[in-house]
């Protein structure tokens, strides 16, 4: 993790995401005084699982995955994470070790406000406790829907909503059909919880269904109304 000098044109916390901007004038001081911006090279470690919190994070620029290994090498990715999104105030606020890593999936710019900052703001401003908890059952609920497919869905459903979820967070290429987050096999089968070969396998079948179009990494959606009925069906 290396701190940059030439990032002072980055916009403050309170200017990125509305949640902050509810902060009196003296809290935004006290927040920016206690935060530093850090940017991450592609496949750089943000933190460890079992790692003890010391900063609340905001994602500023880039893509950031959210994983947990598992069992013979394979990992889980829990969460994409977009531009303004938190991450790491769920170990912290339950004064726990993470319970998963987290690692720049491109190079990324990210915000780290201090453990003691983020906490005391939480306990003295009513409005931004508010806001963050909604921020925080929004997650909860995606991670909800995360659990049911994973749990619920077979491959071709999993592999939908997988698409589906990313052309949700990242939008669409100028062509309103490529999803504009390029992954490879072996990612989207970690965000399908499924085999690389299944997911290669999968993608495949949905291009010869017309569903989709493959051009490397690149995915185009063809037929979104079928996209979302094979999610749905599972």
């Amino acid at each position: 993790m290396s701190k940059k000098q030439d990032l002072n044109d980055i916009p403050k916390l309170w200017e990125l995401n509305p949640v902050w901007n509810v902060l009196t004038d003296e809290e935004k001081d006290y927040i920016d005084q206690s935060s530093r911006l850090y940017t991450f090279k592609k496949n750089e470690i943000i933190h460890h699982e079992g790692d003890i919190p010391t900063h609340m994070m905001m994602l500023v620029d880039g893509k950031v995955k959210v994983y947990k290994d598992g069992a013979s090498n394979r990992s889980q990715i829990i969460r994409m994470l977009k531009p303004y999104d938190f991450f790491g105030y769920r170990a912290m606020i339950a004064d726990e070790g993470y319970n998963t890593s987290v690692s720049a999936f491109e190079p990324s710019i990210v915000y780290f406000v201090k453990k003691e900052a983020f906490l005391k703001v939480i306990r003295q401003n009513n409005e931004f406790c508010y806001l963050f908890m909604v921020e925080m059952a929004k997650d909860l609920g995606q991670s909800d829907k995360l659990s049911v497919s994973l749990t619920q869905k077979h491959t071709r459903g999993r592999l939908a909503e997988a698409l589906l979820s990313l052309k949700e967070n990242y939008g669409l290429d100028e062509d309103e059909a490529t999803i504009s987050m390029y992954m490879s096999r072996e990612d989207l089968a970690h965000l399908s919880n499924m085999t690389t070969s299944n997911a290669i396998r999968t993608l495949a079948a949905f291009a010869e269904e017309g569903i989709i179009s493959i051009d490397g990494r690149k995915i185009k959606i063809l037929d979104m109304e079928e996209l979302l009925h094979v999610s749905r069906i599972g």
